[in-house]
């Protein structure tokens, strides 16, 4: 089945790219990099991706999407080839980059095929679905990157990595044939600019974006602030992994959840409790108190991204599903690279309560944000919402 086999390829590629991030991160220390340029490693992953989301969702309205899938996985080969090959820093920057690159083409074609492969009523249940994967990978890449890098060397778990993208190339050069066409757009054409004009589609950006900002600055100043408050480092990877559990927790049951409150209106809760979660944080002292929290903060923002995905992939034009993901995921990837930075700015002005509080605070903005709105004008090109 056509479904199946993207969820087959984004498992492969969305674990390599994890994987990938803590072989390299690994590999830049073993090399003797300081931390500011394994910050700048880190950053090659998400620079294609910021870059040329957008792009790739608008060829990807237009191609037959075999073959750039199967270029996106011989770009990742390609790339986590090089540092077996040439053991210096710079390999590894080509690595992420290539990578990256790889990820930018995946994760668009890959979003646009799961949404033409499904029906309206389909929608919400195969996004999440689509999402669980994610999930997931954040669990298996680490572990395989940890297994290989401890049982060979770091130059050879590059070839782990290389492996699993192959695996991918031959499982799309096997079964791509299935995969649908994509729906080229009908009517006239729209500029950018028009798509950006219209008040939905910024909404529902500003909120993607958002939802992914609520995570990723969790994921990094919650070891800081166990370390602050003496937790050991085995204490702070179970509070993370709470967040995960909760998340594909939350995700296995967000069809059903969808049903009783309504997309938008879920969005909007999943923010409230995501803000709440993040008051909370500097008054936790202990691990299991950390944990709770960390639990509840992946219950709320679990849903944010699912939804945020189903959302614009509804509300794009006829034929033009692609190019909205990827101005989505552009944005998303935008967040990614300035929202560490200005928090950052805020924690060395004011400390960790300021940053935990003020995102509380832009994360109940984001469910005023969300949260149904009965008088914005019907989009002309997808009718009233």
């Amino acid at each position: 089945m056509p479904l199946y086999l993207i969820f087959a390829i984004a498992f492969l590629g969305f674990t390599c790219i994890a994987a990938a991030r803590v072989v390299l991160s690994l590999y830049a220390l073993e090399l003797g990099a300081h931390p500011f340029a394994i910050g700048v490693l880190v950053a090659m992953f998400y620079a294609c991706p910021l870059l040329l989301s957008w792009p790739m969702g608008w060829l990807s309205d237009r191609v037959v999407p075999r073959w750039p899938l199967l270029v996106g996985a011989m770009c990742g080969v390609c790339g986590m080839a090089v540092p077996y090959f040439v053991r210096e820093l710079w390999a590894l920057y080509v690595a992420a980059a290539m990578s990256g690159l790889a990820l930018s083409i995946l994760h668009v074609n890959a979003q646009n095929l799961v949404g033409i492969l499904s029906g309206p009523s389909e929608h919400m249940r195969n996004f999440s679905n689509f999402s669980m994967i994610g999930a997931a990978t954040n669990f298996v890449g680490p572990l395989v990157a940890g297994l290989a890098i401890d049982h060979t060397s770091h130059a050879i778990a590059c070839l782990f990595v290389v492996g699993i993208w192959l695996t991918s190339c031959c499982l799309i050069l096997w079964r791509g044939k299935i995969l649908p066409k994509s729906k080229r757009p009908t009517g006239p054409r729209i500029h950018i600019r028009e798509t950006l004009s219209d008040r939905r589609i910024w909404r529902m950006l500003t909120t993607s974006s958002l939802a992914q900002l609520g995570p990723d600055v969790f994921q990094f100043y919650v070891p800081i602030h166990g370390h602050a408050v003496g937790l050991s480092a085995t204490a702070i990877g179970a509070v993370l992994s709470a967040f995960a559990v909760a998340t594909v927790a939350v995700r296995s049951v967000l069809s059903r959840l969808v049903n009783r409150f309504g997309d938008e209106r879920l969005l909007a809760y999943s923010f409230y409790l995501g803000g709440a979660a993040l008051i909370l944080v500097p008054f936790c002292h202990s691990a299991l108190l950390l944990t709770v929290v960390s639990f509840l903060f992946g219950c709320g923002m679990g849903c944010g991204q699912p939804i945020t995905l189903m959302l614009m992939y509804s509300r794009s034009p006829p034929g033009r599903s692609g190019e909205t993901l990827g101005l989505r995921l552009t944005a998303n990837n935008l967040m990614r690279v300035l929202g560490p930075a200005v928090f950052g700015s805020v924690g060395s002005a004011f400390g960790l309560l300021a940053v935990f509080w003020i995102n509380a605070a832009v994360m109940g903005g984001a469910g005023a944000l969300a949260y149904p709105k009965k008088n914005l004008p019907a989009n002309p090109e997808t009718g009233p919402q």
